[in-house]
C-alpha cells in the first residue's frame, strides 16, 4: 500500500477470554464458561472448568518462549522481503485469481528487482532483512497484568511487561472500570475497542483518563461495530472527534462485530462482511478529516476453515473439516493474503 506499518501481533499472551455469559449449558448441563487457558479448560467437564491459579505460571512461559521465537525469526533472515515473495507464491499461482491480484505482486516483485538493481538487497541493508515486530494482547486478566508491572530503573516509568501494547475490551471500558483506572497507570500505548453503542464523549473521556498529556502514539481507539451498524453510527463520532484536536490512532477491527453462527451451529465470520467493515472504516475516516491508522485482524498461516467466503469461496458446510479455534474464528492464509492485498488497493485510491 506504499505505507509505513507498525507490526503488532496478538501474540504470546492473548489467553484470558472475555465472556458474554458466566455459565455456559450443552444438553442439560450447565457449567461455568470457558475463560481462556490462563483461568480454566475448555473441555465440558466439572473438573476442566474449575479456575486453577498455577495456569499464569504455563501462559507467561508460552508467552516467553514465544517471543524468543519471534526474536529469532524477525532478526534471523525469515522477515527478507524476498521471502516474503515466497510466501505469496502459492497464492497467486493458482488459476483461478483475479487478475489484480497478479498485477499487485508482480508490482512488489518488480520494485524488489529495482531496488537490488540499486545496490539495495539483504545482505546490505537491515531494513530489508529484518523486521521489528512488537506484541499486544487484551488486558483482562488484572491479577496477571499487575504481577508483570514493573519500574524501569532509568526513567522511573511505569511499564506493564506482559506486552508492548495492551487494550481494553468493549466489556470493561467504563470510565470508573478497574481496567481503565489500572492502565491510567502505565506509559504503554493503551488501545480501547468501542462498539456500535459506543459514542464520541466515551472516546474523549478514555482520552482524557489513559492519555492526560495527548501524546502522540499513545491512545488507540480500535473500533469494532459490524457491517450493517458501522455506515450508520461511526461519522457522528469522526465527526465530532475531529474537532477536538486529539492525538488518537484510529483503528479498525472488523472481525468481531461480523461474527454469526451457522445453521450447523458453527461460529464463523463472513470474508465480505469483513471487508465491508474496512472499506466504510476507510470511506468514513477520510471523509471525516481523520487518518485511518491501523486494522486489527484475526487471522493464522495455517490452511483452516473457520471464516466463509474470499476468493475460493468457503462455504458454510466447509467449516467442520479443518475448524481449528477454541474461541474466535480466525482468517487462513489464503483468506488473510487477499484481504492485505485488497486494503492495499484502498489505501492507494
Amino acid at each position: 500500500g506504499g505505507k509505513p506499518v507498525v507490526k503488532i501481533g496478538r501474540v504470546a499472551g492473548q489467553f484470558a477470554k472475555p465472556r458474554s455469559s458466566d455459565f455456559e449449558e450443552q444438553n442439560g448441563i450447565k457449567l461455568p464458561s470457558y475463560r481462556g487457558d490462563i483461568i480454566n479448560g475448555f473441555d465440558f467437564d466439572e473438573i476442566s472448568r474449575i479456575p486453577n491459579p498455577s495456569r499464569m505460571i504455563d501462559a507467561y512461559n508460552q508467552s516467553a518462549a514465544t517471543l524468543n521465537l519471534l526474536r529469532a525469526f524477525s532478526r534471523g533472515g525469515l522477515a527478507d522481503l524476498h521471502e516474503i515473495q515466497k510466501w505469496n507464491v502459492g497464492f497467486i499461482a493458482k488459476t483461478d485469481l483475479d487478475k489484480k491480484y497478479h498485477d499487485l505482486c508482480e508490482n512488489l516483485s518488480q520494485t524488489l528487482k529495482f531496488m537490488e538493481a540499486c545496490g539495495i538487497n539483504s545482505k546490505n541493508t537491515q531494513a530489508i532483512n529484518e523486521t521489528i515486530l512488537y506484541t499486544s494482547h487484551e488486558a483482562l486478566l488484572l491479577p496477571y497484568e499487575e504481577a508483570l508491572t514493573r519500574v524501569d530503573s532509568l526513567t522511573g516509568e511505569i511499564y506493564d511487561c506482559s506486552a508492548h501494547m495492551l487494550w481494553i475490551g468493549e466489556r470493561t471500558r467504563g470510565i470508573d472500570d478497574a481496567h481503565v483506572h489500572f492502565l491510567s497507570g502505565v506509559k504503554n500505548p493503551i488501545g480501547v475497542k468501542i462498539g456500535p453503542d459506543g459514542s464520541s464523549d466515551d472516546i474523549l473521556k478514555l482520552s482524557d483518563i489513559l492519555n492526560p498529556q495527548n501524546e502522540a502514539g499513545k491512545f488507540n481507539i480500535i473500533i469494532r461495530m459490524g457491517s450493517d451498524k458501522i455506515n450508520d453510527r461511526l461519522p457522528k463520532i469522526f465527526k465530532n472527534i475531529a474537532k477536538e484536536k486529539r492525538n488518537i490512532i484510529f483503528s479498525i477491527d472488523p472481525m468481531h462485530g461480523n461474527t454469526v453462527k451457522t445453521t450447523n451451529n458453527y461460529k464463523t465470520r463472513e470474508f465480505d462482511k469483513i471487508l465491508s467493515e474496512v472499506k466504510s472504516f476507510f470511506e468514513i475516516a477520510k471523509s471525516e478529516g481523520i487518518n485511518p491508522g491501523g486494522i486489527h485482524l484475526e487471522m493464522t498461516g495455517q490452511d483452516v476453515t473457520e471464516c466463509t467466503g474470499g476468493i475460493f469461496k468457503l462455504t458454510q458446510d466447509e467449516l467442520a473439516s479443518r475448524y481449528e479455534t477454541q474461541c474466535d474464528p480466525r482468517l487462513n492464509a489464503n483468506q488473510a493474503l487477499e484481504l492485505a492485498f485488497l486494503i492495499a488497493d484502498e489505501l492507494k485510491s
